[in-house]
């Protein structure tokens, strides 16, 4: 069975903004992520469960899940359940301040 993967607007540009990051050190590593966060994101779509729970004290979305992409272990996947599939909402590198951009 086909599910559904829907990135928000914010997802979208995450993941260019990923891209430019680690394209300037390697334009094929860069690409190669965008794969990974494609394919990881199908993964999670078929077993939207994987995720762990992302607790932030001042969250909206109390159903907010991450998993990390496939390979690129230092960046994280924000995602919900949809009936059919899963809402990526947002893309970002580990070691950012995470929990003020779902304030």
């Amino acid at each position: 069975m086909l599910r559904r993967v829907i990135r928000r607007p914010a997802a979208n540009r995450d993941l260019i903004d990923c891209f430019v990051y680690i394209g300037k050190d390697s334009e094929e590593s860069a690409t190669r992520f965008l794969r990974a966060a494609e394919d990881t994101f199908l993964e999670l779509a078929r077993m939207p469960g994987m995720g762990v729970v992302a607790s932030f004290s001042r969250s909206r979305d109390r159903n907010l899940r991450r998993w990390r992409v496939r390979g690129f272990e230092n960046f994280l996947i924000f995602y919900v359940l949809i009936e059919d599939g899963i809402e990526v909402i947002r893309v970002l590198h580990g070691a950012r301040e995470i929990e003020q951009l779902f304030e």
